[in-house]
């Protein structure tokens, strides 16, 4: 099954794209990466990147991709189309595609930012049990997370920096008021643990439940995916 997260973001499109185009701006929004960066192309061929991940502090999870094609359209909406892959033999993520789409909204209220995406898992049934079970939904969840944080630094001017903090901090203060409980009031303990998962996060902190997650039932992938393409490096 495929990923759909859509955001509303209330900015001007040329920002939007290029907070989202250019990677050092995409590397500080978008929590699934640690580094993103340009590899060397010719004139006339399509650009390959770089990505990488930080697992753990001594284990990094890179992979390669190349871009599949832009459009913008008369009516203002653009998209942009990737290919991706990945040879570390730990990551469970081979290879895959997806598509970014910027849409103006007709009332004039911000721009509808939405991403769909799939891949395919490594490890034969053992990889796509553990896709299924465990790394989808995490990366479901970090998406639409690092989609409303990009929409906080666009409308707030919150930075993706200070919005890390401001989520971590928001998180130790809920684990604090259920330990509180638990320690002087235990009766209420259920009730305050209830409480710190269901209270919507502070205005100035990313929250995942502000995007959506279902696609439309007219949603598809644009076609310029359908452009033969590979996520190699670039010959020499």
């Amino acid at each position: 099954m495929s990923l759909y997260i859509e955001a509303r973001i209330r900015a001007d499109l040329d920002d939007l794209w290029e907070r989202t185009q250019e990677p050092g701006s995409h590397q500080r929004w978008d929590l699934r990466f640690t580094e993103i960066a340009y590899l060397p192309c010719r004139e006339g061929e399509q650009q390959h990147f770089r990505y990488a991940t930080r697992v753990l502090p001594f284990l990094t999870i890179a992979g390669t991709g190349v871009s599949a094609g832009e459009r913008r359209r008369p009516d203002g909406t653009r998209t942009s189309a990737l290919r991706f892959a990945s040879p570390h033999p730990l990551s469970l993520l081979e290879e895959g595609s997806g598509y970014w789409r910027y849409v103006p909204a007709p009332d004039g209220d911000g721009i509808r930012f939405l991403t769909g995406y799939d891949y395919r898992p490594r490890w034969g049934r053992f990889g796509a049990l553990a896709d299924r079970a465990f790394l989808r939904p995490l990366m479901g969840w970090a998406t639409a997370w690092s989609f409303d944080r990009l929409r906080l630094w666009l409308e707030r001017d919150i930075t993706p920096e200070r919005a890390l903090v401001n989520a971590l901090a928001e998180v130790v203060l809920r684990v604090l008021c259920v330990a509180a409980a638990v320690l002087f009031l235990p009766v209420t303990a259920l009730a305050a643990a209830a409480l710190a998962l269901i209270l919507p996060p502070l205005p100035t902190t990313p929250a995942a439940r502000r995007c959506l997650r279902t696609p439309p039932a007219r949603a598809r992938a644009p076609r310029i995916l359908s452009t033969p393409a590979t996520a190699t490096e670039p010959q020499p």
